[in-house]
């Protein structure tokens, strides 16, 4: 270890990676408790590739690859998983009287000197990224935590306290999952075996197969926390609950699906640091965001979100709504279930049970004087009409409906049996909406685009120039691809366009209008954002339909 302790700040501007400016901005800036590091990663300023090499090369501390490298287990004893989780660091080799730590930050003195202190061993810190470490960190320390041969009878109720078996590998599923960033976790019972599956950045891949002999107890302990019916194994169930894992507050949504080999369990994972995004932070191209920004901020109408679950539906929708929450006016939802509970906005859990609806909440929500009212989802036609209906009468409704492009919400709202002079004079404007894997940055190459992706930019109007793929690294789990995001497409309803719909012209020749009026469709969109690096040409054919 160097003996003059150098700041992460001076070593990057040193290299030339960063600005005084940048520098400064961001340690003024970050929150409190944020590493530099970490606040100048979620910045863009650095990529975690770069800051491995600087720090490599600066301060001669190797960088190493931990799913190649033989992890002695035996050392975890000497330091605990809290404080391995907090610091992102993990134990990897002894070598005589020095320790060797596998660090994000080697820069760290505070975590080195309480190494020192509490192992009594001299440290050597070694580099990794801290996706790694996390992985490393969740594998070798449950490693020993077997659950092959536990007795059944040792317990029914998966609560005999913070050491049962079930209740750790509940634990450390769900903490994998966040260190994942993933949005489902599916626990899929086979014949023999349950199989362990994460659906990170909207695609699902199996982690692992544990044994069958657990499975009663793992499922009691979902259904405790869920605080659900533990002796019901014949019919679905629902649940929610809300805990910190690994330092983060997480919503989990529990859904419980009786199959033929027992319960399938799928946990979604909600962040609620992420509840209040901003509209900029969506990934709207500048129009866009521009066109749906006048959108809103119309007194009245009523805006409508489209796309598949999972699409991000909602969470444009709350950032919408926290674009326009003042005191000045009174906002409320009824939602299927309440995503994200965001101060200062009334929201209402619809409960069909005891007759609470979507079009019976949104009969009262209409009786306590809103200014702006979400809906959910639009799934009837007694919803569809009320809802035109409260944009009539000078209210601002929002709402998400289950179609393919923005244009096609147009009959689809017709064949709601809603009046069609009365969908035609509330529409504002409708937003399709898809989510897109990234590039990971930490391996993106640049390469020539073939013969057929330069047709198919050519096509639309776009000239293709240098495309971008990742090549796979430890970051992103050799996928390439690494977080999520939206592609949009934005439809202003004017003058003209309800004039078409008044006199049911065909779709085709709205879409006409639309494309000489300059709208960007989600393919444009997708294509606009391969040619900026953010995604390939690949995973926009994926997602976005091409017309």
């Amino acid at each position: 270890m160097p003996t003059q302790r150098k700041r992460l700040g001076d070593i990057l501007v040193e290299a030339g990676l960063l600005s005084e400016e940048n520098l400064q901005y961001t340690l003024q800036s970050k929150k409190n408790g944020q590493k530099l590091g970490d606040a100048l990663l979620d910045r863009g300023l650095i990529s975690e590739t770069q800051l491995l090499e600087v720090l490599e090369m600066q301060l001669g501390i190797p960088h190493i690859n931990l799913y190649r490298y033989p992890v002695d287990t035996n050392l975890l004893s000497l330091v605990s998983k809290e404080f391995a989780l907090r610091q992102v660091l993990i134990p990897i080799k002894k070598d005589n009287s020095q320790l060797v730590v596998a660090m994000n930050d080697p820069m760290d003195y505070l975590a080195l000197d309480d190494l020192r202190l509490s192992t009594g061993f001299q440290i050597s810190p070694v580099i990794a990224t801290k996706d790694d470490i996390l992985s490393a960190i969740h594998r070798y320390y449950n490693m020993n935590e077997t659950f092959e041969n536990i007795n059944e009878n040792s317990g029914d109720d998966g609560s005999e306290g913070d050491e049962a078996p079930a209740v750790r590998l509940v634990n450390q599923i769900l903490a994998t999952g966040v260190q994942l960033k993933a949005s489902d976790i599916h626990l899929d019972p086979q014949d023999t075996s349950i199989l362990v599956r994460y659906r990170v950045d909207g695609v699902l891949r199996t982690e692992r197969k544990i044994s069958k002999n657990i499975y009663n107890l793992l499922i009691a302990r979902i259904k405790i926390m869920a605080d659900l019916n533990i002796t019901e194994t014949r019919l679905p169930q629902d649940g929610r609950l809300t805990l910190d894992i690994n330092y983060t507050k997480v919503d989990l949504r529990i859904s419980m699906l009786p199959t033929v080999f027992g319960e399938k369990v799928v946990i979604r994972i909600l962040d609620l640091s992420s509840a209040l995004i901003k509209l900029p932070q969506l990934g709207f191209n500048k129009i866009n965001l521009q066109k749906f920004i006048n959108m809103i901020e119309r007194p009245s109408g009523l805006i409508l979100m489209t796309g598949p679950t999972g699409s991000g539906k909602t969470s444009t929708l709350y950032a919408a709504l926290n674009h326009l929450h003042t005191e000045k006016v009174n906002i409320i939802t009824v939602e299927d279930p309440v995503e994200y509970q965001i101060a200062g906005i009334n929201q209402v859990q619809v409960n069909p049970a005891v007759g609470l609806t979507f079009a019976q909440g949104l009969r009262s929500i209409l009786r306590q004087d809103p200014n702006i009212v979400m809906i959910g989802e639009i799934r009837d036609s007694e919803t569809a009409e009320i809802a035109v209906r409260a944009s009539l009468t000078g209210h601002l409704v929002f709402s998400t409906l289950h179609t393919n492009s923005a244009l096609t919400t147009i009959p689809r709202l017709l064949e709601m049996e809603v009046e069609p002079y009365l969908v035609v004079s509330s529409l504002t404007g409708v937003v399709a909406q898809r989510l897109i894997r990234k590039i990971c940055r930490e391996c993106a190459v640049p390469y020539e685009p073939s013969q057929m992706e330069r047709d198919l930019f050519e096509n639309r109007g776009i000239q293709a120039g240098t495309l971008y793929k990742g090549k796979g690294c430890v970051s992103c789990q050799n996928t390439g691809y690494k977080g999520r995001a939206a592609i949009h497409e934005v439809l202003d309803v004017d003058d003209e366009i309800r004039r078409m719909m008044m006199n049911h012209k065909p779709l085709s020749e709205i879409r006409d209008y639309a494309m000489r009026s300059g709208m960007i469709f989600l393919m444009d969109d997708g294509l606009l954002k391969a040619k900026a690096g953010v995604t390939t040409v690949e995973e926009v054919l994926r997602v976005a339909l091409n017309e």
